[in-house]
């Protein structure tokens, strides 16, 4: 018997502990319960997490950097003023400039913008920012409305070329007491640093899931907004899209040879919140684990007292010519294919949950408050993001995590004496 066990080998002992799994079912399913809700629970976090994530970077992509921004550098020191007098690429020609960005291999459109602050007059709403965007040109390149994935305009029109017209966010004409012909009254401050009264009346409403756009944002005509403030044939920012965000290192580091000294060319990944979120990433796995870790507890704890309950057993297999290192390894085995099962289990569940989930986001307002969020790049509409990547990450976690922990105990099995073990 022990020179038929021998010519079996690992293959051997795979087989008694794939059939020792189903000497107790119940206590199998406990254990396979415990990693499988473990698992769910990371794919589900990471799928949110991995949501959250991606609708940071399509809002600080779309409404501030693109995925590469030149500025002038006084600029990008006083921005949170967002300061008109400081053009990007200034004594140079605004069309050449940008003609030759466009010839760097992956950018896929390039757009100058302007944004600046004004003053309602007559209004229930005292301050607005205005931007200055080619809406035509600029809803053809992206999705501004982030669950539709349009162009997010409710009804109405975006402000015509050179016009006296603009368009607000539905939150700011709620605000506001505004609809489709009326004026907005405005003051603002041009390059010159002089007053400059306006009157521009809406010719749209839109809706983009993003809180600063939709509360306090007038978009208007780039051209008309340029005429407005005396920037000549400058542009404040000029905002490049490439064929893919991994593109835009290359693509920064081109620009950089364009623009002189006096101009700062930032990648979207440097943007502030997306740093921080990027340092944070770790914190989130130690959270996975955490999971991991009060499941894994339940199969240690399953297999020391199967390896109590199986000392006569054990003594046996020593008695019949199996080495310490091979009920160790029986035992081990055991363990694993638990955890295979109830990380099976949980990926497949906490796949279905966020396939399904992705198509229905959760409303942050509904949950915080809209203020909450008003100074994060942050969309209203939260997605989990499916992806096959994320459920044999969680599965492989799953079982390496639980097979490490159950290591420990299988290892006990080693010191038990066949001599002693028959006796008992």
């Amino acid at each position: 018997m022990s020179v038929n066990y021998k010519r079996g080998g690992t293959g051997a002992l795979i087989t008694i502990a794939f059939r020792n799994i189903f000497r107790n079912l119940r206590r199998t399913m406990f254990c396979v319960a415990a990693v499988g809700i473990a698992v769910f629970f990371i794919v589900f976090y990471s799928s949110l997490i991995d949501g959250l994530l991606k609708g940071m970077h399509e809002v600080v992509q779309i409404f501030e950097l693109g995925h590469v921004r030149a500025v002038s550098a006084q600029y990008e020191a006083e921005s949170e003023y967002s300061p008109v007098q400081y053009p990007v690429a200034e004594g140079k020609s605004l069309d050449a400039v940008m003609g030759r960005i466009k010839k760097i291999p992956g950018v896929r459109a390039v757009f100058p913008r302007i944004s600046a602050y004004a003053t309602l007059q007559e209004s229930l709403v005292k301050h607005a920012a205005l931007w200055g965007m080619n809406m035509t040109e600029e809803t053809a390149v992206n999705h501004f409305n982030l669950t539709n994935r349009d162009d997010g305009l409710l009804e109405g029109h975006w402000p015509a070329p050179d016009s006296n017209e603009c368009a607000i966010g539905l939150r700011f004409a709620e605000k506001a007491g505004l609809n489709i012909g009326d004026r907005i009254p405005l003051k603002t401050v041009s390059a010159q640093f002089s007053d400059k009264m306006w009157a521009p009346v809406v010719s749209g409403i839109y809706y983009f899931e993003y809180a600063k756009a939709d509360a306090e944002t007038i978009i208007v005509d780039f051209s008309r907004l340029q005429r407005l403030l005396v920037l000549d044939d400058a542009a404040q920012q000029i905002i490049v899209y490439a064929d893919s965000e991994e593109q835009s290192g290359r693509i920064a580091a081109e620009m950089e040879k364009i623009f002189g000294p006096d101009d700062v060319v930032t990648e979207w990944r440097d943007q502030y919140w997306i740093v921080m979120m990027d340092m944070y990433e770790p914190i989130f796995y130690v959270i996975y684990l955490v999971f991991l870790v009060v499941a894994c507890l339940l199969i240690v704890n399953t297999i020391t007292m199967i390896i109590h309950e199986r000392i006569k057993e054990i003594g046996m297999m020593g008695s019949l010519g199996m080495t310490r290192a091979e009920i160790v390894r029986v035992f081990f085995f055991e363990s694993v294919f638990l955890a295979m099962a109830g990380a099976t289990a949980g990926v497949i569940l906490g796949g279905i949950a966020t396939g399904i989930g992705q198509f229905f986001p959760l409303r942050l307002s509904a949950f915080y408050g809209e203020s909450t969020f008003a100074e994060m790049p942050m969309a209203n509409a939260l997605f989990f993001e499916f992806s096959f990547v994320n459920l044999l990450r969680s599965w492989l976690m799953g079982v390496l995590v639980a097979s490490l922990f159950t290591l420990f105990p299988s290892l006990k099995s080693a010191f038990v004496e066949p001599v002693e073990a028959l006796r008992r």
